[in-house]
């Protein structure tokens, strides 16, 4: 596993925690309950059910670790300590696309944090990336698929 720091939020911080603290009290126990049922249909090499258990508490005990590791390895960035001058992690901004006099309004969260549905963009992608350090009426260039997009930075805000 890397050691990689990963910045989050706070708000994503206390979810990240409140997700392993569910699958460590709740989901474990689940998990360990149908292997127990499992074991009592007896021969151990032809049981589905025990296979799939087994399967299942893997994918848990990797989840776990994995959680474990980001809380480990988190960078937790205070609301306070979000800048209204310059764009970071945690910044809410308001862009506009260049070329098609698109507005659009992002949040610059850690990639673990990511919900590109909710306008959640990690810091490590293509627009992210390139808003970072940006101030309100710079313009960016982000590589894309399909050529280079220029945005402006219209707004920065938390």
């Amino acid at each position: 596993m890397s050691t990689k720091k990963n910045t989050v939020s706070k708000a994503g911080y206390e979810k990240l925690e409140a997700d392993l603290d569910y699958l460590i009290t709740v989901r474990r126990s689940e998990v360990a309950e149908k292997l127990k049922e499992a074991r009592s249909f007896g021969d151990l090499s032809e049981n589905a059910e025990y296979d799939e258990a087994k399967n299942e508490q893997g994918i848990l005990e990797a989840r776990i670790a994995e959680l474990e590791n980001i809380i480990a390895n988190a960078v937790v960035v205070d609301d306070d300590d979000i800048s209204i001058t310059e764009v970071g992690v945690g910044s809410i901004i308001k862009i506009k696309d260049l070329e098609l006099d698109e507005v659009e309004e992002l949040q610059i969260v850690g990639s673990t944090e990511s919900d590109p549905d909710n306008h959640k963009i990690s810091d490590e992608s293509p627009i992210g990336k390139a808003a970072l350090k940006k101030k309100v009426g710079d313009v960016f260039e982000v590589e894309a698929p399909i050529g280079v997009i220029k945005f402006e930075v219209l707004e920065i805000s938390k």
